[in-house]
């Protein structure tokens, strides 16, 4: 009994041996974001027999459990994996590689600002840059109200209708450009100048400072300054329109 038991370990611990020590041929295959493989560099680091992978992203080479094999490219960070069992067993042994990420040099950006339009001999002057509605209320304008209308129904069309459409419509631009204008007014306001400035040097109330600017922007003189950018300037005249401001709030 005891020469049976010996005969079956021997057998179990020869048979595990023979896995470790008989070379097996693996037929693997590559997988990653690239989409084509071919040409990856596989390397038995053990017996440093070497392969490369096909046009399927296919490979084979003879192996062993224990063996590393080693795979490196133009494309794919290099990647080790050491045979296992289980991958000797497998008919298709999968590796799956990652792509490699090719960081381009810092690229400086230079800006010509003498090359334009007009020293190149585009334009006379400068091109005039319009802000949407600005854009709007030029093409209206830019409609030629004493065009020839067609005929209809063997009959001309009055140009009233179409005087008073067109007239309509530009004065609604009109009407968007000078908002868009306050709005702008409102962004440079925001820009320039923080919150605490109008709530602790000029004392307006927080729940009263947005409607403090919409008063302020309608002045003239303000909107000179900040459209020139001239924030000292812009200061005295919003000191100026606080003192005018409290005391409306006051006489409310």
């Amino acid at each position: 009994m005891k020469l049976f038991k010996s005969i079956i370990i021997f057998l179990f611990f020869a048979q595990s041996f023979a896995q470790t020590t008989t070379l097996t041929l693996l037929k693997g295959k590559i997988t990653s974001q690239i989409k084509e493989l071919n040409d990856v560099y596989v390397a038995n680091l053990r017996s440093e027999s070497t392969t490369t992978t096909d046009n399927n992203s296919s490979f084979s080479m003879f192996v062993k459990v224990g063996d590393t094999l080693q795979f490196s490219g133009l494309q794919i960070v290099t990647k080790k994996a050491v045979i296992t069992e289980n991958d000797i067993t497998k008919q298709l042994y999968v590796v799956s590689l990652e792509a490699k990420v090719n960081l381009l040099d810092e690229v400086e950006i230079k800006q010509y600002k003498n090359i334009n339009a007009v020293s190149l001999g585009i334009l006379q002057r400068p091109a005039k840059v319009y802000t949407p509605a600005e854009r709007r209320l030029k093409t209206a304008s830019d409609l030629d109200p004493t065009a020839s209308v067609g005929l209809m129904a063997g009959g001309s069309i009055g140009l009233d209708p179409i005087l008073n459409a067109i007239s309509g419509r530009t004065a609604m631009l009109k009407k968007e450009l000078k908002i868009e204008k306050k709005e702008y007014l409102l962004k440079k306001i925001e820009y320039m100048f923080k919150e605490e400035y109008f709530l602790e040097n000029l004392k307006i109330p927080k729940e009263y400072l947005r409607g403090f600017w919409y008063y302020a922007v309608e002045d003239q003189k303000l909107e000179e300054a900040l459209n020139a950018k001239k924030k000292m300037i812009a200061r005295f005249i919003f000191s100026d329109l606080a003192t005018k401001y409290l005391e409306l709030l006051t006489t409310k």
